[in-house]
């Protein structure tokens, strides 16, 4: 019985083929590549970390109070102290972070140096939210009378707002009136304001039902979802990456090498 062995089934038209990348291509392709992962990595635990910094914060006003000696020597990053210090403020030296917002509201956050007792630094007291008045939201708030005799406060020691776009420079400089309006708060601005040495972090006072100020106090940390959205960037670059590689070195073969042809 003979067998008629059929032709080859000449696949290869129209069909895509690699030509050999360089070293160099290579090289390139795979640092990029691992480059992109390593970021993408670190931001997923900077993300893990910025969850266990948000947990702190929002169950800081809920720690026992320790006093601000004691919170200065055991102070780390990522964490949140519950002061109780006593002090007298300098109530004739307040300072108005302008362009906040709470429940829709327009306002300012008032922030008061403060003397504690046996330090020979001020701390900035963050006081809480005061809505402007007015029809158009556009008058500053009366502030409420501020205590002159010796206090106790307790709140959250924290880092100091994060400001926004700093466009225009900071009005600071240019009051000579206090109250004085500013629109980020930077502790050395302030310290060479007051002709004072000042605490890096401020006291964000724990809420008081009987108070004019609505103290809401939010987190001062990138939100995790910002660090997963970074990494899922750095992994969208590591595949663009592969896929621009092969990309950029496939060869279409329309039509049948020479050395078939002869």
């Amino acid at each position: 019985m003979e067998y008629n062995a059929a032709a080859p089934c000449d696949c290869g038209h129209g069909m895509m083929r690699m030509r050999r990348p360089s070293v160099f291509a290579v090289l390139l392709t795979l640092c990029g590549v691992a480059l992109f992962c390593v970021l993408g990595v670190w931001q997923l635990r900077r993300a893990a970390y910025k969850e266990i910094v948000l947990a702190r914060f929002h169950h800081a006003a809920d720690a026992p109070l320790v006093d601000l000696a004691s919170a200065l020597a055991s102070h780390r990053p990522g964490t949140y102290p519950h002061l109780k210090v006593t002090g007298t403020f300098d109530g004739a030296r307040t300072y108005m972070l302008d362009n906040q917002m709470r429940a829709d509201r327009l306002g300012v956050m008032v922030f008061v140096p403060f003397k504690p007792e046996g330090s020979t630094r001020l701390l900035l007291v963050d006081l809480g939210f005061l809505a402007k008045m007015g029809p158009d939201s556009t008058m500053l708030p009366d502030l409420p009378p501020i205590p002159e005799h010796t206090v106790t406060l307790a709140g959250i020691y924290a880092p100091p707002p994060l400001p926004g776009l700093k466009l225009g420079g900071n009005p600071l400089v240019r009051e000579t009136t206090w109250p004085k309006l500013v629109t980020w708060i930077d502790p050395g601005e302030i310290a060479a304001d007051l002709h004072a040495s000042i605490y890096p972090h401020v006291l964000l006072t724990d809420p008081d039902p009987g108070s004019a100020y609505i103290r809401s106090w939010t987190d001062n940390v990138m939100p995790p979802e910002r660090h997963r959205a970074y990494a899922l960037q750095w992994f969208s670059f590591a595949i663009a990456a592969v896929v621009m590689f092969f990309v950029l070195h496939r060869v279409k073969r329309d039509d049948t090498p020479d050395d078939e042809q002869e």
